[in-house]
């Protein structure tokens, strides 16, 4: 049976000292050992994602983490073509926090919230500094029932780690209102997965499922991601999925 191989872009500024950014490599070979999901993976610089079509296509987008990210700019247009294209979207950490500011911006008209990482001196921040860092920490994650991420997951309740300092805090109810779901929350109800019904795979989580484990099984999110990707090969190829 002929494998499809899926291009994957992998939005952020690489560096050797995140270590979710050394851990996808070992993710990428593990998903085509253990469940014959191949993607052919290019690392794609957040100034470069600003240039027009960057990652028009690719068969999935995965904005990683490393915030701040050398161009705020870049990483919104990226996440903004995956929405708009139908193209398979994960966003983690960073790429979680940045995919809602692109809807917020684009989707619901809030053209001024910031991201205070970015813009300390904003008068309107979406994604604010968090009560207590989660630099390092696992916790629980309360999952809903009937959401694409439960169904990917499994499961309505899930441990998973984290490494940022920052989340979203207002307009929470503005986003719901144009169609952003948040389908999962900490112990404290405070947002940690969005999706988009209606999106063929759009998925995005403030905790890091690449960090999950030792890198040989990847998390569900991650093989979730590979597989619509791989769906979305093989639909542009003309081929049964």
């Amino acid at each position: 049976m002929t494998t499809t191989t899926a291009r994957l872009a992998l939005v952020g500024d690489r560096s050797p000292n995140v270590v979710s950014h050394t851990r996808i490599p070992l993710l990428l070979d593990a998903l085509a050992e253990r469940d014959r999901l191949v993607l052919d993976a290019y690392w794609i610089p957040s100034e470069a994602a600003a240039e027009e079509g960057a990652v028009r296509g690719f068969d999935a987008v995965w904005v990683v983490p490393g915030s701040p990210y050398r161009s705020e700019t870049g990483v919104l247009a990226a996440i903004r073509t995956a929405r708009v294209a139908g193209i398979p979207f994960l966003g983690t950490c960073g790429g979680f926090q940045h995919a809602l500011l692109e809807y917020a911006r684009d989707v619901c008209g809030l053209t001024r919230v910031a991201h205070a990482e970015n813009d300390p001196d904003a008068d309107d921040f979406l994604i604010e500094p968090l009560a207590c860092s989660l630099v390092g920490h696992e916790a629980v994650v309360s999952v809903e029932p009937g959401s694409l991420a439960q169904s990917v997951i499994g499961s309505e309740r899930t441990v998973e780690r984290y490494f940022c300092a920052y989340g979203p805090t207002r307009h929470l109810d503005t986003l719901r209102a144009h169609g952003m779901r948040f389908s999962g929350y900490d112990e404290d109800g405070h947002v940690r997965i969005a999706e988009l019904p209606g999106h063929p795979f759009f998925l995005a989580s403030l905790f890091q499922p690449e960090l999950s484990g030792d890198g040989s099984r990847p998390h569900p999110i991650v093989r979730a991601l590979a597989r619509a990707a791989v769906e979305h090969a093989t639909r542009a190829a003309g081929q049964p999925v």
